[in-house]
């Protein structure tokens, strides 16, 4: 499966949100100019491979900043998960730069902790699709 860049990927990347509903997002919040990003996109690209079912994009907070909102990034890479279908974020936080450490986080992850503090990234990447904004379920 492919990396999405939505910059560059949009109709794709919408594709393949609806595809599979019962997979996740599983969103890289990075920057261009961070090495450490750069060099973690092969990781993101094997683990797209290994995840057929769930859609990963690679999204730079700084070219997407007006879409994101007022989301603070404090350190890179920060990875959220997330339900396809919607819901809160599975996971929302900085992991190391390894293959290892982003496998067992997706390995586990029908028992990781739900969180509603994240951005809505499946809002804003598949507006009016299944899962639809927090905002939009909270009436807010």
């Amino acid at each position: 499966m492919a990396v999405y860049f939505p910059e560059r990927d949009a109709a794709a990347l919408v594709a393949a949100l609806r595809a599979h509903p019962e997979g996740r997002l599983v969103a890289c919040l990075c920057a261009e100019w961070c090495g450490t990003c750069r060099d973690y996109l092969p990781v993101w690209e094997q683990q797209a491979a290994r995840h057929p079912a769930d859609c990963f994009v690679w999204i730079d907070i700084e070219t997407h900043a007006d879409a994101l909102g007022d989301v603070d990034i404090e350190n890179f890479p920060t990875v959220l998960v997330q339900d396809k279908a919607g819901g809160p974020p599975r996971f929302y936080g900085t992991l190391l730069p390894h293959a290892g450490t982003l496998e067992r986080l997706l390995s586990h992850g029908a028992a990781m902790p739900s969180l509603d503090t994240a951005p809505d990234v499946l809002g804003w990447l598949n507006p009016g699709g299944a899962g639809g904004s927090q905002q939009e379920k909270s009436g807010g």
